[in-house]
């Protein structure tokens, strides 16, 4: 009588004892974004806001941004000396090309910091396609990065730039595997 199962093992669980036993779908909280991808997130609206200051800025310094842009790199060279001094002149010279076509300069501003609003949102809320635009738009541009600082001369800002895109590739991608996406 041992092997021989009792009435009471051959009934199956009421609704009662699933519902402790186990989890169902409709329990569970809708996931959220890791804490890495939070901080990604957050970088991308930092970037969309210092477009969108730049943008201002533009618009309304485009008709003296010359002079601006004059008195601002002499204040630079005064403070820091030759610091950072490629990428005021590369900064200068866009701000130039920007103020002569002001609008237009504008508009693809605009677009950027919607781009950075917009994948910032979608890592926020734990969205798929937010991870893969985010991997997908910082790992086109690494093997450019590498280029530019094997071909010119050493600079701490685009290694600093080349690892923090590389960060920002690891941190989503490593997200992406936890989530079964790739």
């Amino acid at each position: 009588m041992a092997n021989v199962p009792r009435e009471d093992d051959r009934l199956s669980p009421s609704s009662k004892d699933k519902k402790h036993s186990l989890p169902h779908r409709s329990d569970k909280s809708p996931q959220t974004a890791s804490e890495s991808i939070k901080a990604v997130a957050i970088y991308e609206v930092i970037k969309g806001l210092g477009a969108l200051i730049g943008a201002v800025t533009l618009w309304a310094w485009h008709a003296d941004l010359e002079q601006w842009l004059n008195s601002a790199t002499d204040s630079w060279q005064q403070t820091f000396g030759q610091m950072l001094a490629v990428q005021i002149e590369s900064t200068v010279r866009i701000a130039q090309k920007a103020s002569e076509n002001w609008p237009v300069f504008l508009l693809l501003i605009f677009a950027y910091a919607s781009m950075r609003f917009l994948e910032a949102y979608g890592l926020w809320q734990d969205k798929t396609w937010a991870y893969w635009f985010g991997v997908l738009g910082y790992g086109v541009f690494i093997p450019i990065e590498i280029y530019y600082l094997i071909t010119s001369p050493f600079d701490w800002l685009k290694l600093g730039v080349l690892a923090l895109n590389l960060l920002i590739v690891f941190v989503v991608y490593r997200n992406m595997k936890r989530k079964g996406l790739i």
